[in-house]
């Protein structure tokens, strides 16, 4: 049998491997068997409360820390980096970061939660939410720089001999219409060569469809039901996905599984769930106090078992037992354990986990430049591999060019548009994904 659930990763004589590979990036916000979902627009925090002498200074202190931070979270950003890290890892060496796909489960999580919140944030200050300014700020954060990525293949494509980009106009157009997870989810073996240097698209295609109809479902629900109401109904929807999965599976199926709007969801579902509970109880200080509470005593255990499915877990192999399970449930598992790290960053700014993903570099990067890094590596990765040069040098060579065009697209496209979109449509501190 023979089981390839992710896009192949380049090898160094311009061919792909079967047997290798994505977010979301928000961006994502994430990658090919891993993708980037999103990355947030810069915004700063809030000012911390200023804090009294004696026993009225230590609660202020403390109710600050319980309160959700509807800002820019730096430890959010950090993790962002993380999962970015860890999908440009497992495409460069796959064989030792075997589940080093599981960076776009991350990013899912992460757009679920960072978008969910915006709307949020829009409904408690104009008991709305407006789908024209929802879709022209995120168009204005993402669209963009895929549509330079694009145009760049193409151009490749249609005016030069590289063979790393021969034919691939029509990837490049998939890529940019956000079709490319249809066409994978449709191929029954292993996944052909059609899509290039651009298979890591398909992520970004996901977090699309679904965001086609996530606004309007949760500004349906808002306008109808009680808000109580509205956290139980995507407490169960949540949990939709991991039953279709269970009537779909068989191993011919992984690729149906892997890269469906419909059996992918949940994970950027939980995402929004956690932001719907932390939105819910926004007044509930001891509620959340609870919260805090537990996701800081589950937080290292989920942090190691992340850690662990990206260093051993080869999702782009059978592996007897393993398998079924992943594509079953363990999309479900690393759904919960993603949105139990997310709710330690946003509620407990002092814990030890946030301050390290919060440490300027990894912010920085991931505000900045993993939704860049995300969308380049894999182009760049393709033509270098054509070149046969040593890993050592290949690596370098990627991750220099990866970190260069993130650099000038954030630079000249993507910042330049967002900043013009919020002139014409305000958002709210901590935009994006």
């Amino acid at each position: 049998m023979t089981f390839a659930p992710h896009s192949p990763t380049p090898s160094t004589d311009g061919t792909a491997d079967d047997t290798a590979n994505d977010k979301v990036g928000t961006v994502g916000a994430a990658i090919a068997t891993a993708t980037p979902p999103s990355v947030t627009s810069p915004a700063s925090e809030p000012p911390a409360p200023a804090v009294r002498e004696g026993r009225e200074g230590t609660e202020g202190t403390e109710g600050a820390r319980r309160q959700p931070s509807t800002g820019r979270s730096a430890g959010v950003d950090g993790l962002r980096a993380v999962a970015a890290g860890t999908v440009i890892a497992y495409h460069l060496h796959s064989e030792l970061l075997p589940g080093g796909s599981i960076g776009v489960d991350v990013f899912f999580g992460i757009s679920g939660f960072v978008i969910t919140r915006l709307l949020l944030a829009e409904f408690d200050r104009t008991r709305e939410i407006s789908l024209r300014r929802f879709y022209v700020r995120r168009f204005l954060r993402l669209g963009p720089a895929l549509m330079l990525l694009c145009a760049v293949v193409a151009t490749l494509a249609l005016a030069t001999p590289l063979k790393a980009f021969e034919g691939q106009w029509l990837a490049a157009l998939l890529a940019m219409t956000y079709a490319v997870n249809l066409i994978r989810a449709a191929q029954p073996g292993p996944y052909d060569h059609a899509m290039g240097s651009l298979p890591h698209t398909w992520s970004l295609g996901i977090e699309e469809q679904f965001y086609l109809l996530w606004p309007f479902a949760l500004r349906g629900l808002l306008r109808r039901v009680a808000a109580r109401t509205v956290v139980i109904v995507v407490a169960v929807l949540c949990l939709a996905p991991t039953v279709i999965r269970f009537a779909l599976w068989d191993e011919h199926a992984a690729h149906r599984i892997y890269n469906g709007i419909d059996t992918r969801a949940d994970e950027l579902l939980l995402g929004c769930l956690l932001a719907l509970l932390l939105w819910h109880l926004r007044e509930n200080r001891a509620a959340l106090d609870r919260i805090r509470t537990w996701a800081g005593r589950l937080v290292w255990p989920a942090a190691v078992l992340l850690g662990i499915a990206a260093w051993k877990m080869p999702i782009t192999a059978w592996v007897d037992g393993w398998t079924p399970a992943w594509y079953t449930v363990g999309f479900l598992c690393v759904g919960l354990l993603t949105v139990t790290v997310i709710a330690v960053l946003v509620l407990d700014e002092s814990h030890p986990l946030t301050l390290l993903l919060a440490l300027p570099p990894l912010a920085w990067i991931g505000q900045r430049l993993s939704y860049g890094l995300y969308l380049w590596h894999y182009p760049i990765l393709a033509y270098v591999g054509t070149l046969g040069l040593v890993p050592q040098v290949r690596v370098m060579l990627v991750v220099t060019g990866a970190v260069l065009m993130a650099g000038l697209s954030y630079r000249f496209v993507e910042r330049p548009l967002q900043r013009r979109g919020q002139r014409s449509a305000p958002a709210p501190a901590g935009s994006s994904a």
